[in-house]
């Protein structure tokens, strides 16, 4: 059933999280740059400050509401995301979950990532920090439901993206059709490597608007994969606006449209 993973693929980036593979990705011609590596951006490179609005459809339900958010802090930039869900969909399986992430816009280096999670019956709050001094990242979660805590370091290379701050590194990528990526993430676990394929250029119509956009495929497998084939949309400009994003599983399809783009407050 798709409400089961609605918080996280509606998530954006965690569609490519559930997909990604912890075997490094086979070497060819067009891999850009070496294999599980965070390419450092053009000095020049930003990326606007506004908020992502999508709605999720399952079937004929309108399934809930995602958003992506991205804000300046200091010399750090933090991404803000949520997901609910609504209608029938909330009646089944209700979820309410909210996460942010902070990352240095110079390298694309997560340093920490927030999150509170109501899915069904769980309801949790998570804190995940990257000490690169000693490469570990360290997760430390409450149970909300009986307060019990866990406390769990892993390994972690030099540089690893998170969740939400893989999705904006991607965005600062030439995606050009026919390439592959090849980027650690950790999401408080075992590192995985994500392997990213721009396959083509398409015109896509979503309530936002009609954009020229590049398509790509998250693929892989590993401890978070998910059976099945994900596609993300971006613009064909600089902006590199998320506009949809689909998830084809064998429970049925969730596709997460744009809805509008939401400008920060003055």
């Amino acid at each position: 059933m798709p409400f089961l993973h609605l918080g996280k693929i509606g998530l954006l980036f965690v569609l490519v999280l559930v997909a990604s593979a912890q075997q490094p990705a086979p070497k060819s011609a067009d891999t850009i740059g070496p294999i599980s590596h965070i390419l450092s951006p053009a000095p020049n490179f930003t990326l606007p400050e506004e908020t992502y609005v999508f709605g999720a459809e399952w079937r004929i339900w309108d399934a809930g509401t995602v958003t992506l958010g991205l804000s300046r802090e200091g010399t750090q930039q933090r991404v803000t995301g949520s997901a609910e869900s609504k209608g029938v969909v909330s009646l089944l399986y209700p979820v309410h979950d909210s996460f942010q992430s902070l990352y240095d816009p110079k390298t694309f280096c997560s340093i920490g990532v927030r999150k509170h999670t109501e899915e069904g019956f769980r309801k949790r709050d998570t804190l995940i920090s990257f000490n690169y001094t000693r490469r570990k990242a360290v997760l430390d979660e409450t149970n909300l439901k009986n307060n019990e805590s866990k406390h769990v370091e892993n390994d972690i290379p030099g540089c690893v993206t998170d969740v939400l701050s893989g999705f904006m590194y991607l965005r600062s990528l030439p995606l050009i059709p026919g390439t592959t990526y090849t980027f650690p993430i950790n999401d408080g676990g075992k590192t995985v490597d994500v392997v990213t394929r721009v396959e083509a250029k398409e015109q896509i119509k979503v309530p936002a608007g009609t954009f020229q956009t590049i398509r790509v495929s998250p693929e892989g497998g590993g401890a978070f994969k998910l059976k099945g084939k994900i596609w993300i949309w971006y613009t064909d400009d600089a902006r590199r606006i998320p506009v949809q994003m689909r998830g084809k599983m064998f429970w049925g399809t969730l596709t997460l449209k744009l809805q509008r783009i939401e400008q920060p407050k003055k």
